[in-house]
């Protein structure tokens, strides 16, 4: 058992101190660059903040606006609809919830050309509002079969007593669900917050223009340009994406645990 915590340990751990280490290199390409560099600088890390030829303060700002967006508006609608699967009986309800499992089994690829022609026809092609709504609406099915499943674990004795007081529908839900729903609520804020960093695939379909570009579509183009070659900036803007990601970790660490139990084992 030890043995492949530490296999499994080594395989995580050694790309980063690769990248780390190659962010450190004094020159800017991946060849001759050593995980454990002699002359080592923080230059690289300089030059995306002060170089008037790097967009990386943009593309940092862009993503933090997306993914802020995105976990905060996924955890609004996530909570709505499994709130309603989880306490109503409605036409439909049996069927929609299959349609969240079905909707799992498909590739996001497959709504590519779809989601292109959609946001076309209305104007928001080539926008963070655009990309912003589709991180929301592709959120909803996995992560609303998820809290549903939390909230059923949740008792209705506790929705009839706070009816019986007086609560409607919303006090009940952010009163008495929400807050005993912390811990699913906080996994499903982290992974749509760090979805925008990770996700290239859907920004290089969408976003066109530069000052729009995402850190995961700007840093892309540092080893994919015409005669580019800073693969040294690319590891440097790379490691820089952890920070928020770690922040918002530590933030939620303590009902993470927990969420992803409950959340996955019940309902």
């Amino acid at each position: 058992m030890y043995g492949s915590v530490i296999i499994m340990f080594i395989v995580i751990l050694y790309p980063l101190l690769w990248t780390f280490g190659l962010s450190l290199n004094p020159g800017s390409s991946l060849f001759g660059a050593s995980m454990i560099p002699e002359n080592w600088s923080f230059k690289h890390y300089s030059w995306l903040f002060t170089n008037p030829e790097s967009d990386y303060l943009t593309w940092y700002k862009n993503t933090l606006i997306v993914a802020v967006s995105t976990s905060i508006g996924a955890t609004v609608f996530v909570s709505l609809v499994a709130y309603a699967f989880s306490r109503y009986r409605f036409v439909g309800r049996k069927y929609g919830l299959y349609a969240f499992l079905l909707l799992q089994m498909f590739p996001v690829l497959m709504a590519m050309v779809a989601i292109y022609i959609l946001l076309n026809l209305v104007g928001l092609l080539d926008s963070l509002l655009g990309l912003i709504i589709i991180y929301i609406g592709g959120a909803i099915p996995m992560n609303a079969f998820l809290v549903k499943g939390y909230f059923d674990t949740i008792p209705r004795e506790l929705d009839e007593s706070a009816r019986m007081d007086g609560a409607g529908h919303f006090r009940v839900l952010f009163t008495i669900m929400l807050p005993l729903a912390k811990p699913i609520l906080a996994v499903v804020a982290l992974f749509n917050f760090m979805a925008p960093f990770m996700d290239f695939i859907l920004p290089r379909i969408i976003l066109r223009s530069p000052e729009n570009y995402t850190l995961a579509l700007g840093l892309y183009n540092f080893v994919n340009a015409q005669f580019a070659n800073n693969f040294t900036r690319f590891a440097a803007g790379s490691i820089l994406i952890a920070i928020p990601i770690s922040i918002v970790f530590l933030m939620l660490q303590r009902y993470l645990i927990s969420g992803l139990t409950s959340g996955a084992t019940k309902g």
